[in-house]
């Protein structure tokens, strides 16, 4: 494939490198030539003509009209050195030579003038429109046929994936059931004649929906690995053209391609460009979108029979979709492509991990966990980062040290190393993220606190990334509130160790108050009663919801807002009752970030239980004798001859023993 692209860049190159070896050889040419061209006024050729000295002379009008343009060569002249020279255009002139040439024999050559001729007219007075006419052709044809340069912009634009049966449902992990609805069209492809002698119609279409990264297009991709089938790809935005007909004229060329090669897959992407509702264009509709839309309904379900034909697309917005476009015969099956749980999340993290090295000490297990909301393509990009890392620390291997540094950049974005605080705003920072962990550890349904740093990151001064204890599709209302205490808990312990507060917990409280609007107006979860007041209202225009649908009065507006505020309050006065209690608990994580700057679950929960920090984190500030002490209380063979790493990967052996029997 690289082999390729070089010839084709050389070929590319090609004509720019012959302009430049004949804009070279030109300008050459003309400098020699200037070089041995000398420039006489008329004194000096009279003077020469009188001393016998011009060996030959050619005459030619000039295109002033004014003069002649005498060149020739003189006798005493060097081997290819020429002259020239200017004379008025009259006869005395060329008596003087043609007397000179007589009486001295010299050649005289007489030249016509070059404005007279036909092709000069031509090149001087048409040549230029022409060129230019032929470069604008040249561009427009460019524009509209793509670089084939003609005027094929009707033809469609789908591709015949190269890859064939290169992608496998094994190379699309955490997805089950999805994977199992859509067997029957890879039985489908595979043998038709199954389906049809029981008089089963396959669906013509299947709508993947889910949110970017989910794996939509890769599990198309399997599907028609699996089938062996071709398989076309094209996204919606290549057949809306600034000319209308183009789009429809495209369909149908890229029905007609389907056809010769049936059966076969046609994978549209990001199918809402083309296929929104119709008449909803704000002063006015697209025309030529919505005729391609005609066209796309056409061939999916009209007069004619697209047989052996089945269209898969994409897109993360189907509440934009056209009514049309959704019912049965067209796109008859929908399959909801989900984020993935826990289980997928371990499943694609060992797809993606088969050509990576990774040390002993990585479980994947454990990363599934701590990336709640990940989608495939993070998880990717979380392996990919830290491979990265771990080639910049020059490792030959990466490590849990790499892979938590990834997850927070794919989350928050790089640490802000360089940028320093002054030790007030330091430690005011590590209260409020302690003031955090304290209620992830006191409240059982309150998110879990799975790494506290202070550390900036992004726009945060510190970052705590607190994740729900299980997995639920649904919540109860002391979840939520739980929850939302937990938010505050950052401003809580602001308030209570400096009897002063911050900006910092502006995130915080936008959060916190969703939560608690959303209980209100949508849950259910409050005194004003099980009633929904507000529902989000889907924008065909924007292509966001942006707006909300609330059908209630000012004085319910006013209920609202009361219930939100007593609501925040309430769980404002527990946080605080909670962090008063557990004051000691709050220094001792909020000095522990002081002195370690980032602490892992692992530590939180050893500093909520022991008041010390893991025995195994505790090794880096030991000093050498001290470390042969400790080897030697664990009765560690040769620890006398080792040097201090080696005794602390022997000592953190012993902990992990001791963990494993206690557990």
């Amino acid at each position: 494939m690289i082999q390729k692209n070089n010839q084709e860049m050389k070929k590319g190159m090609f004509p720019y490198v012959l302009l430049l070896v004949i804009g070279i050889a030109i300008m050459f040419f003309y400098s020699t030539s200037n070089n041995n061209t000398k420039q006489l006024t008329y004194n000096q050729f009279n003077k020469a003509l009188n001393k016998n000295n011009i060996k030959e002379v050619v005459i030619t009008p000039s295109t002033d009209a004014y003069t002649y343009q005498i060149t020739g060569k003189l006798r005493d002249a060097k081997k290819g050195e020429t002259f020239v020279v200017k004379t008025p255009l009259s006869d005395t002139v060329i008596k003087k030579i043609v007397n000179a040439s007589e009486k001295k024999d010299f050649k005289i050559v007489s030249k016509s003038d070059p404005s007279s001729s036909t092709w000069f007219v031509f090149l001087v007075n048409v040549a230029p429109y022409l060129i230019l006419i032929g470069i604008a052709f040249w561009f427009f044809t460019k524009q509209l046929g793509g670089q084939k340069g003609s005027m094929d912009f009707g033809r469609s634009r789908a591709k015949l994936n190269p890859d064939r049966g290169k992608v496998t449902f094994k190379d699309v992990a955490g997805l089950p059931e999805e994977k199992e609805e859509l067997q029957e069209l890879i039985d489908f492809l595979k043998n038709p004649k199954k389906f049809t002698k029981l008089g089963a119609r396959i669906p013509k279409g299947v709508l993947l929906v889910g949110p970017p990264g989910t794996g939509k297009t890769l599990l198309a991709k399997a599907v028609a690995g699996e089938a062996n089938a071709p398989f076309y790809f094209i996204s919606g935005s290549d057949f809306v053209e600034l000319y209308v007909g183009v789009g429809a004229s495209r369909v149908r060329d890229m029905f007609k391609q389907a056809k010769q090669n049936a059966p076969c897959l046609i994978f549209i992407d990001e199918i809402d460009a083309v296929g929104r509702q119709r008449g909803t264009g704000i002063g006015g509709g697209h025309d030529e979108r919505e005729q391609t839309l005609n066209q796309l309904l056409t061939e999916m379900d009209g007069f004619g029979a697209n047989e052996g034909i089945i269209i898969i697309a994409a897109t993360n917005r189907p509440d934009v979709l056209d009514p049309a476009l959704l019912r049965p015969g067209r796109f008859d099956r929908q399959v909801t492509v989900a984020l993935p749980e826990q289980k997928a999340r371990e499943e694609i993290l060992k797809v993606h991990a088969r050509n990576k090295i990774l040390s002993k000490n990585v479980h994947l297990d454990s990363i599934a966990k701590r990336t709640v909301g990940f989608s495939g393509a993070d998880l990717e990009n979380l392996l990919n980062e830290a491979a990265l890392l771990a080639v910049r620390r020059e490792k030959t291997a990466i490590t849990m040290s790499e892979i938590d540094e990834a997850i927070d950049r794919v989350i928050m974005g790089p640490a802000k190393v360089t940028k320093k605080y002054t030790p007030d705003e330091k430690k005011l920072v590590a209260y409020h993220e302690a003031g955090h962990a304290v209620l992830g550890i006191k409240l059982d349904n309150a998110n879990d606190v799975q790494k506290v740093t202070i550390i900036p990151r992004g726009e945060a001064g510190g970052y705590n990334l607190m994740l729900p204890k299980e997995e639920k599709y649904t919540a109860t209302k002391t979840e939520l509130l739980e929850q939302i205490m937990g938010l505050l808990g950052g401003r809580v312990a602001e308030e209570i160790v400096f009897g002063e507060i911050t900006t910092g917990a502006h995130n915080d409280f936008s959060k916190a108050t969703k939560i608690a609007r959303s209980m209100v107006t949508e849950y259910g979860m409050s005194s004003l009663g099980p009633v929904q007041l507000e529902t989000p209202e889907g924008s065909a225009f924007l292509g966001r919801d942006y707006n909300k649908n609330r059908n209630f009065s000012e004085q319910v507006a006013l209920e609202v807002d009361n219930e939100v505020r007593k609501m925040m309050n309430d769980c404002y006065a527990k946080a605080k009752k909670i962090i008063e209690k557990n004051r000691d608990l709050l220094d001792l994580i909020a000095n522990s970030l002081l002195e370690h700057e980032t602490l892992t679950k692992e530590q939180i929960d050893s500093l909520a239980q022991t008041g010390k920090m893991p025995k195994e984190d505790m090794l880096d500030d030991v000093s050498l004798s001290k470390l042969k002490e400790m080897a030697k209380e664990e009765d560690i063979k040769g620890y006398s001859s080792m040097n201090k790493e080696e005794l602390k990967k022997a000592l953190s052996k012993e902990v992990d023993k001791e963990k494993k029997e206690n557990d």
